[in-house]
């Protein structure tokens, strides 16, 4: 008959399962299933990446089209543009060209241009999406074709006013039909990428969905996989760790018709033959014999007798105590060469027996085992607990371990020598500081043999045993051992230090100090001298000069230089702080070979050195000093990877006769440097009572500066702005004016430059700003008011905002407020500048250039920033009418300022001869004192009232 259990095991799947897997579709093995599922994972995939491909090609192909159409159309159609103002500014330079060979130079170029216009006006209808594009265009070239037949016809010598106005009138329309085609083309582009963006974003949105889609469908094949074999492959699972942990009663559930059911039903049959088997063993082995008797039951050692055959038939009770498990061993009658699987009590107890000889085990217990052989083939073994013995043992081995490792792993050398100087105890260290090798030094040599071992390695050079032991003699003075310092033939420093011992031995400690050393040597080197250089510092340079200022009754005299780096700041900016220390470096070698060893060369900071010459009777012999280092230093320094040249400016004071302290000479040494950065860099100056008092002076002003600042202690003063081409007066500059109580009114030439210095000058000009801005919104609409920006107020964070907030407050619209800047505002930071510059152009606010052609004067300047004024300095004004070149220069730049579209202003006009030539030359403005000189704001009503006649009243 068949056993109830195994027919329920192996019976088919039931009919709800069947139902599933009709309902699925999927096949009967797991193998089909899983390529079932994986097919259609990926046909999803494949059919979603096709399809991705083909959107994202077709995004390619507009976005090709919005660049090759759209894009190139609206550049090159701004190129048209470009091309004709071009050819205007080469006809505008043809007018005024008196050369033929430049003539002829300039009707090439503009030959040249016209082509270049046609072909960028063809390639920009090409590439045109409207017929009205393609209609403009070609107006565009009948308007340039009919400005050329203008242009050719016209004789620049001869020609009437009505012709030229003529001819800017056509250039008018053709500038008007370019700036219609780039409109049409740019909203041609922007028509074009909308409906590409439409078109993207449908594309998006059906993949989107899409790929949605495929994601359910994977997940539901995933489900459904997961359903027809995670469940049963869990079951097998589970039926298999009950079979190995010894439950044979469980039930198996029945399994499909897959391989997975296959597996349940051969566990099912596996679990049976199992079950029966073990029955049959524990049936054959219940046979046992009293071999021990209650003297062995009772005996503190264990006893286990095992059999010729290996099986153990006895134990006592120590024993069954010693090992767990071990009575039913014996029950089960187990063999030493057939151990019971599953059981790590019972292997503990049969490695004991195996062998003589001494276990631990698991609960941390020590047995001794030892066996003897008896006459039927088997053996006793006798197990003694030896645990409180191990446990002595595995202390003293620790506490061992413990000593060797501190031994040898101190970063000191040790030797431990007994009351007759014989070595006990030396260390690894101890042989690394002395370069020994390995086994050179072992316990049971003598002290002096150990140092006969260090003289044999060479570490003592010039010393033989007995200066050795003199020196350690030396080192016990008093009865007291002292640290003792050895100079080793390697350059090593080593300290020792000896102890005595309670038995009348002593121990010696050996420790290398030669960083230690090193580093207070370095310690007490860097506390007076400079990290970067190496020269004296400020404390050493104080030292050195109160000496000097001591022996000054008694011998001669001395010199204090202060020197300066006239060009250190832009290296370090420029090229870094390393080749800047390289640098001063560089410098302090050069200063120490200029000097003699009585001599002192310090550095105090920065780029300051100081030089003390001793012995000096006459100035002269410091003049010649200073020019020694003058033309030592300015050489090129030949650095790595650059070649620099610097200057430099010397202060001079002479001591006793200036000065008897260090305080006062440095700083009279400081006040001559001043005078000499002042008045003539790159030379020498001697200290003089009198730059005490200018210094002073300058000290005073700078106090006033800032009180007259708090108070607003200034004035405005406004000069007018004549305009040339309305014979009225368009404007007035602003000009900040002082007052002093004491002094008069000081000239902005000398108070500004403090005011930058001192940081001033940004509040100072902001205050300037809202003063004009305030009292220029109550003069008649159509006068503008200019301002000065000076470097310094440029580039803070706050001239935007300044200027904003003044036209908020005063009501000034931006278009009657115009900032004058110099060219250094311009080099300083061109990046930044040019922002700061579209910022204010947004407000509406006019930029001018002012004092044109005295500073750098790069025309890419122009060309790169949104001026709207350029302004002829006066200094090209004044030499006018002198036949010197001047009036040149000042006629290529009112034309250079018409071509590019910016008004010119001339300052300084004085004469009515110069007025007319800048009248003659097409100037558009001019100021000076022809017109009016600068007024208080009371007065600009007249001034007014004097140029433009009938004027509003101002308020």
């Amino acid at each position: 008959m068949r056993d109830p259990e195994r027919a329920t095991d192996e019976r088919e799947p039931s009919g709800s399962m069947r139902a599933v897997r009709g309902i699925t579709g999927l096949p009967a093995t797991i193998r089909g299933r899983i390529f079932v599922a994986f097919l259609g994972m990926s046909l999803l995939s494949g059919a979603l990446g096709l399809y991705a491909v083909v959107a994202i090609s077709h995004v390619g192909a507009l976005v090709n089209r919005t660049y090759d159409e759209s894009l190139m159309s609206i550049n090159y159609a701004r190129a048209t543009a470009a091309d004709f103002a071009k050819m205007r500014s080469a006809f505008a330079r043809r007018t005024h060209a008196r050369d033929a060979a430049a003539a002829t130079k300039l009707d090439a170029e503009i030959a040249e241009l016209s082509t270049t216009l046609s072909e960028d006006l063809t390639i920009a209808v090409e590439r045109s999406q409207s017929d009205r594009s393609v209609r403009t265009a070609g107006a565009v070239q009948a308007a340039v074709a009919t400005w050329e037949e203008m242009r050719r016809g016209l004789d620049p010598a001869t020609a009437r006013p009505e012709r030229w106005d003529a001819l800017d009138h056509q250039a008018n329309v053709v500038d008007g039909q370019i700036d219609l085609l780039v409109n049409y083309t740019a909203g041609d582009g922007f028509t074009f990428r909308q409906a590409a963006r439409m078109l993207v974003a449908r594309e998006m949105q059906v993949n989107a969905i899409v790929a949605g889609l495929a994601v359910f469908a994977c997940a539901m094949i995933a489900w459904l996989l997961n359903r027809r074999i995670t469940g049963p492959l869990a079951d097998a699972s589970a039926a298999a760790e009950r079979i190995a942990s010894g439950r044979l009663d469980d039930r198996i559930p029945a399994g499909g018709r897959d391989e997975l059911g296959s597996l349940l039903r051969s566990m099912a049959v596996m679990r049976d033959n199992i079950r029966a088997m073990m029955q049959r063993e524990v049936s054959q082995r219940r046979v046992a014999e009293a071999l021990v008797t209650d003297a062995l039951q009772t005996s503190r050692e264990g006893v286990i007798v095992v059999d010729a055959e290996g099986v153990i038939a006895l134990a006592n009770t120590q024993a069954l105590h010693f090992f767990d498990g071990l009575e039913a061993a014996i029950a089960a009658g187990l063999s030493l060469s057939r151990p019971a699987p599953g059981s790590p009590n019972l292997d503990e107890c049969f490695r004991a027996l195996a062998r003589d000889g001494e276990i631990r085990l698991a609960d941390g217990r020590w047995l001794r085992v030892s066996r003897s052989a008896t006459q039927q083939g088997g053996f006793v073994a006798v197990c003694s607990d030896i645990s409180l013995l191990k446990e002595q043992e595995d202390r003293l081995t620790a506490t061992n371990l413990r000593l060797d490792a501190a031994l040898d792993n101190m970063s000191q050398g040790l030797c431990l020598y007994d009351a007759q100087h014989r070595l006990m105890v030396v260390n690894r260290r101890y042989s690394e500081i002395y370069g020994l090798p390995a086994g050179a030094i072992v316990p049971g040599m003598s002290a002096q043999d150990v140092l006969r071992v260090s003289l044999a390695a060479g570490n003592h050079p010039g010393s033989d045993l007995a200066a050795l032991l003199r020196q350690e003699h030396e080192a016990h003075r008093g009865g007291t051992w002292h640290t003792q310092f050895q100079e080793l033939a390697n350059g090593r420093t080593v300290s020792i230090d000896r102890r005595e011992t309670a038995d009348g031995g002593f121990v010696a400690t050996y420790e290398d100090v030669t960083e230690r050393r090193r580093a207070e040597a370095r310690i007490a080197f860097l506390a007076h001298h400079d990290t970067v250089t190496g020269l004296p510092n400020r404390e050493a340079l104080g030292q050195q000069i109160d000496l000097a200022v001591a022996q000054a009754g008694r011998d001669a005299g001395f010199a204090v230089f202060a020197i300066d780096l006239d060009d250190f700041r832009p290296v370090n900016e420029t090229l870094g702080h390393g080749v800047g220390d390289e640098l001063l470096a560089a410098v302090g070698a050069r200063l120490t070979a200029c000097v003699r060893e009585v001599d002192c060369v310090a550095r105090l900071g920065a780029d300051e050195f100081i030089v003390v010459q001793r012995g000096v009777d006459r100035p002269e012999e410091a003049a010649i000093l200073a020019r020694r280092i003058l033309e030592v230093l300015s050489a090129p320094y030949s650095l790595s990877n650059h070649e620099i040249s610097v200057g430099l400016t010397i202060g001079i004071t002479l001591a006793p006769g200036d000065g008897a302290s260090c305080e006062k000479l440095l700083k009279n040494a400081e006040v001559a440097l001043d005078r000499g950065k002042t008045e003539a860099r790159g030379s020498f100056r001697f200290f003089e009572p009198e730059m005490d008092a200018r210094l002073q002076a300058r000290r005073m002003l700078e106090r006033d500066l800032r009180d007259a600042l708090a108070r607003e202690a200034f004035e405005v003063y406004y000069q007018p702005i004549y305009s040339l081409a309305t014979d009225r007066i368009c404007g007035f500059e602003a000009l900040l004016r002082w007052n002093h109580p004491s002094r008069g009114f000081v000239s902005p030439a000398e108070f500004i430059p403090i005011a930058e210095e001192l940081g001033l000058i940004v509040p100072l000009g902001e205050w300037v700003l809202r003063r004009a801005c305030e009292e220029a919104a109550r003069w008649p609409d159509g006068l503008k008011v200019a301002v000065n920006v000076s470097a310094v107020q440029f580039t803070s964070a706050s001239l935007v905002t300044a200027v904003r907030e003044a036209l908020r407050r005063t009501g000034l619209p931006g278009r009657r407020l115009e900032l004058e800047i110099t060219e250094s505002v311009l080099v300083a930071n061109p990046g930044a500048t040019t922002a700061i510059l579209h910022s204010l152009k947004a407000l509406g606010v006019r930029v001018s250039m002012d004092d044109f052609g005295t500073g750098y004067s790069s025309l890419s300047y122009l060309r790169s920033f949104p001026f709207d004024k350029i302004k002829i300095d006066q200094s090209f004004v004044r030499d006018l009418c002198l036949k010197d070149g001047t009036d040149f220069i000042v006629r290529a730049v009112i034309g250079l300022g018409t071509s590019l579209g910016m008004t010119t202003t001339a300052e300084g006009v004085e004469t009515e001869a110069q007025l007319a030539h800048l009248r003659a030359e097409g100037c558009d403005e001019v100021q000076g004192y022809l017109i009016s000189r600068p007024v208080p704001v009371c007065q600009v009503g007249e001034v007014i009232q004097r140029w433009n006649g009938a004027a509003r009243a101002i308020a």
